[in-house]
């Protein structure tokens, strides 16, 4: 594929995300320059095409467009410290992990050096950046995102403009991100609790799937009752979760799983019946959770 039309990209960072990014791009032409703190996981890309930048100043005059998948804002930060001089007039755009405080840190600074801003995030797996149903979404200057979008579509189909706020697409990853952990513990718990039984985890997935559609179809009434402040619609109540309490306590005893992980969630439950929601939908426990217990 001829790159002569493709803007020229630099990826810092190569680790999984950054080598999915990086390998992506060059797949649709883009010349691509990748750096790193550790030069020999550049060695694959390098066979496929991308040039190894040994240092950072050099990565980033290379190219008007440097995107950084490093662990966090902090180590975008450091890593373009020592060149300064070279990011005037580039782009960079983050798709890093981090706060949004870090995010606002990381666009004053990086406006002070006369560069452009865009905080982005791939909201999904290594695997499926490229894909055309993969979503990316970004906060910063719509002019810049207009300017890169063709670009940025190489890594996802699927591109959102969140807003002008450069801490917006950190401060999504945080809020839906809040879902991952425990969803994830809970398929690992009941695969535990069959497992007590000698029972594959695989025979499991069919229904946990079910279940997860379930939830989400949900997902809209439960931001309704939460955005009115009605929990009277969705039906499954505070009081009926908090009745099985006991039975999760009962069911850690009877299969030997540790199930300590509930105990937060139980105090919520409790607190939000001694406050009065007890038939009121789960959903009001988001008035527990946005004012910390006293």
């Amino acid at each position: 594929m001829t790159s002569t039309n493709r803007t020229p990209v630099t990826v810092l960072g190569i680790g999984s995300m950054g080598r999915a990014v990086a390998s992506a791009f060059l797949a649709a032409g883009h010349p691509t320059t990748v750096w790193n703190r550790s030069p020999e996981r550049a060695a694959t890309l390098v066979e496929h095409g991308a040039v190894h930048a040994v240092s950072i100043a050099d990565a980033v005059t290379v190219s008007p467009v440097i995107i950084s998948v490093l662990t966090g804002f902090d180590a975008t930060l450091d890593a373009l410290a020592p060149a300064t001089g070279a990011l005037a007039g580039r782009t960079v755009i983050t798709l890093n992990s981090g706060s949004p405080a870090g995010a606002r840190k990381a666009a004053e600074w990086i406006t002070a050096q006369d560069a452009r801003f865009l905080g982005g995030a791939i909201k999904n797996v290594p695997a499926a950046v490229g894909d055309s149903d993969t979503l990316l979404y970004f906060g910063g200057d719509r002019t810049v995102f207009d300017e890169h979008a063709d670009t940025l579509r190489v890594l996802g189909g699927d591109l959102v403009h969140l807003g002008p706020e450069p801490d917006l697409a950190a401060l999504y990853e945080a809020a839906v991100g809040a879902t991952l952990l425990p969803a994830l513990l809970g398929f690992v718990e009941g695969a535990a609790v069959l497992a007590a039984r000698g029972i594959p985890a695989a025979t499991m997935v069919p229904y946990s799937r079910k279940w997860l559609q379930m939830i989400e179809s949900l997902l809209p009434m439960l931001a309704e009752e939460i955005d009115t402040a009605d929990y009277t619609k969705l039906g499954s109540s505070v009081a009926l979760f908090h009745d099985t309490v006991q039975e999760d306590e009962a069911l850690a005893a009877e299969t030997g799983v540790d199930m300590s992980w509930h105990a937060p969630q139980h105090d919520l439950l409790r607190r939000a019946v001694a406050e009065g929601y007890a038939e009121q939908s789960i959903t009001a426990l988001f008035e527990m959770i946005r004012k910390p217990a006293a």
